[in-house]
């Protein structure tokens, strides 16, 4: 496909602007997507807001954005499972496939990984996209690109859920309800944990995980988040916790409301990056630690889980901002988080099927 395209850049801290590109022409095993939705991620924000995270600096101009889904409008020769008109949500991770890692199939753990939205490589706040075909996932009819774009935060869910061991007859606690916690608790719903309950400071938060699905919610500026966990369980405490506030007095709650034995799953990150942890109680409990980076083969899984109904994907989202109104989605992100949980771009007209 020939001509040009807009582009959403980021041109400095807090700056937003726009651009024009060529459209990319796929290779031979990619595809080329006409993007329709594209989610607002807490990493996204967080270049926005402060230009890096860790070792990942922003140079702009820059492109932000990772969690894609739209339209296939070209394919590349060597493409058969796909064709156009296809939509698709897209995995952003490229790996090498060759490394230890790969090899082994813990992909998401590969040095190479080339991944949207993280420096240097531009994300896909833009109109189109040339992807691996392999990292396309086709969606079912009655998956709208929207959702197909929230797969990718859902996938992070169902890897975090999976690195507790969820099963029939648990009790959890998910600590924080934002998107990832949002989307960790339906997750757990989803492979069959009897009990889940959130934790979190903000109301209207909290109201969206009961409307999700929640057995319970505890607003912890209000009530002892540990001694009420131990309420509901007899005194034992529960046989999950996964964190996804990444604070440290979140951290320490969930050492101290899980049961002898429990795992504990780490998916927020810290500020600091480093936190101080009451290790004895942890180890007096023998308790299993486990983290979360990204995902690995969950989208099929995914997208399986909302196209039968478990997951109300569409519920996480509170905003939908339009493609012209990038700066504003931006800023209002970051500034209204009370009671923004889950913002989308709309880049384009949904494909009707």
């Amino acid at each position: 496909m020939k001509g040009t395209m807009k582009v959403a850049v980021m041109n400095g801290i807090g700056k937003m602007g726009y651009t024009t590109r060529p459209i990319p022409t796929p290779k031979e095993d990619e595809v080329l997507v006409k993007l329709e939705y594209v989610g607002i991620c807490g990493s996204d924000m967080h270049y926005y807001e402060t230009g890096a995270i860790g070792n990942y600096v922003v140079k702009p101009p820059f492109v932000l954005g990772h969690e894609p889904g739209g339209t296939v409008v070209e394919v590349g020769s060597a493409v058969k499972h796909l064709k156009v008109g296809d939509r698709v949500a897209l995995e952003p991770g490229k790996t090498c496939g060759h490394c230890k890692f790969c090899r082994e199939g813990k992909y998401n753990l590969c040095p190479d990984v080339v991944f949207f939205a993280t420096p240097p490589v531009d994300g896909v706040f833009q109109e189109y996209v040339a992807h691996e075909a392999n990292l396309c996932f086709k969606l079912p009819d009655n998956v709208s690109t929207m959702e197909g774009a929230l797969i990718e935060p859902l996938a992070v869910g169902f890897h975090a859920a999976n690195q507790g061991g969820a099963h029939a007859g648990q009790t959890a606690v998910v600590m924080g309800a934002g998107c990832i916690g949002l989307v960790s608790m339906m997750a757990l719903k989803a492979e069959g944990v009897s009990r889940v309950y959130v934790v979190d400071i903000m109301q209207k938060r909290l109201d969206k995980a009961l409307e999700l699905g929640a057995d319970g919610v505890i607003n912890s500026r209000e009530k002892d988040a540990v001694q009420t966990i131990l309420d509901l369980t007899d005194g034992l405490g529960c046989d999950l916790v996964i964190e996804t506030a990444g604070t440290e007095i979140t951290t320490r709650q969930a050492i101290e409301m899980a049961q002898k034995g429990a795992n504990i799953v780490l998916v927020g990150y810290s500020k600091s990056g480093e936190m101080t942890l009451p290790m004895s109680l942890a180890l007096d409990k023998e308790l299993t630690f486990k983290t979360v980076f990204r995902y690995r083969h969950i989208y099929p899984m995914a997208i399986d889980a909302v196209a039968s109904g478990k997951i109300n994907l569409k519920g996480i989202v509170t905003n939908i901002f339009d493609f012209d109104d990038i700066q504003n989605a931006m800023d209002k992100s970051i500034s209204d988080k009370a009671n923004i949980v889950k913002a989308v771009v709309k880049i384009a007209e949904e494909t009707k099927v």
